[in-house]
């Protein structure tokens, strides 16, 4: 798996192959990024489920100012913590190996807003209203702020303060991306 765009483009990204990781496929994180590239410069960037970090390296590649990395599985931010190294973006990256939840509650509690949040847990789960909620309830994304949404199933819930601003189908997959609308 290689970041297609921007400053790191063309590095390969170790780790894609760990047990439960599912990294998003190349025309999608494409069309992901064609869709926030005026989102991405400066931002403040959040991949709640990070596996190999792709999405977020992808962000710094581009631009953003600081990505926190989470995943629960620690050979994940094991791996991702190497390509951080590899790729000399150390300033740029702060990992966390919390349950989603305590790393959400963790940037409450320090305060930290953000300005992308990149979603793609586990599709059996199915808590990204919940994790939207808890976004929203707890003020955690700036006005103008991205929620990116990836999943199998179909998001039909609207959100208070947010604007789904795309959505899109890749056969099994479906994007989801919502903007925070200024008050």
């Amino acid at each position: 798996m290689k970041i297609i765009s921007g400053k790191l483009k063309g590095r390969n990204i170790d780790g894609y192959n760990i047990e439960g990781t599912r990294p998003t496929m190349d025309r999608v994180k494409e069309s992901i990024f064609a869709s926030i590239q005026n989102y991405i410069n400066n931002a403040i960037v959040l991949d709640l489920f990070s596996g190999s970090g792709n999405l977020g390296f992808e962000a710094i590649s581009n631009g953003s100012k600081l990505c926190y990395f989470n995943d629960h599985n620690y050979k994940c931010i094991k791996s991702i913590q190497d390509n951080i190294n590899k790729f000399n973006i150390k300033d740029q990256s702060i990992t966390l190996n919390l349950d989603y939840m305590k790393c959400l509650n963790y940037l409450k509690d320090h305060n930290i807003k953000l300005d992308l949040i990149f979603l793609d847990p586990p599709y059996k789960l199915n808590i990204i209203d919940e994790i939207i909620e808890f976004i929203i309830n707890n003020d955690l994304l700036n006005n103008n702020g991205l929620i990116i949404c990836e999943m199998t199933s179909i998001l039909t819930k609207e959100y208070n303060d947010l604007k789904l601003i795309k959505e899109k189908n890749y056969s099994e997959k479906n994007v989801y991306i919502y903007k925070k609308i200024e008050l």
